[in-house]
């Protein structure tokens, strides 16, 4: 593979763009008031649909041509682990963070009877 970064094609990193972007936006429009945050759905079945046909339709074979010798080799076998733990350490700090502030949320109560 000629266009590999960290050993990992072009189409990685789109749909960890995609689905960025999409949280992005999908979290905007889940503050908006009204019907606004129905946006939501399509957001999430584009980044979907782009995800799946990304997946599902690759662009290069996936074999290898017969006269090369397959020599399986990962060398960022604990690089990606790490990032892995990392990444997921920011986000549960960042979820457990926000959590709060959508469940505390002040909720006023209205006067049964006004004089």
């Amino acid at each position: 593979m000629a266009s590999t970064v960290l050993e990992v094609g072009t189409g990685v990193f789109v749909i960890a763009v995609v689905w960025i972007v999409a949280i992005v936006f999908g979290s905007m429009l889940v503050k908006a008031s009204g019907s606004a945050k129905l946006g939501v759905i399509p957001i999430f079945l584009v980044a979907l649909t782009i995800t799946l046909v990304l997946v599902f339709f690759p662009r290069s074979q996936e074999t290898v041509p017969p006269f090369k010798q397959i020599e399986i080799v990962d060398t960022l076998f604990i690089g990606r682990y790490v990032l892995l733990a990392v990444v997921s350490a920011v986000f549960l700090v960042a979820f457990f963070m926000l959590l709060p502030l959508h469940f505390l949320e002040p909720v006023y109560a209205k006067a049964l009877r006004t004089h």
